[in-house]
């Protein structure tokens, strides 16, 4: 089981927490939603919860619950600029479909 963060998306996070001036990494779950049914969930974390799988990247710690995990497992995350937008951008080959305006996903 593995979740990852390139280079460009742990400096981001990085950038985020320090700003913040606490945390101790990056939550990444997923929940009902959206016209393909799962949509992610991203959050710093202050304090993590028991149940909660850690996993290291390129420095930063993401937490991710136990119910999510088994949706979210083997994803990439990046953090992309395209033109004047920029965001996070998941590379999960979990995913089926995705949902037209890309808010939403299916396994």
């Amino acid at each position: 089981m593995s979740i990852t963060l390139t280079e460009k998306a742990a400096a981001h996070v990085n950038r985020n927490l320090e700003k913040r001036g606490k945390g101790c990494g990056l939550r990444l779950g997923v929940r009902t939603t959206g016209c393909s049914g799962l949509a992610y969930e991203l959050e710093y974390v202050d304090e993590p919860t028991a149940d909660d799988q850690v996993f290291e990247s390129n420095g930063i710690k993401v937490f991710v619950d136990p119910k999510s995990l088994a949706y979210l497992d083997g994803t990439e995350l990046d953090f992309v600029r395209e033109g004047l937008n920029e965001g996070f951008k998941f590379q999960n080959p979990n995913v089926k479909d995705e949902c037209g305006c890309g808010e939403s996903f299916r396994v």
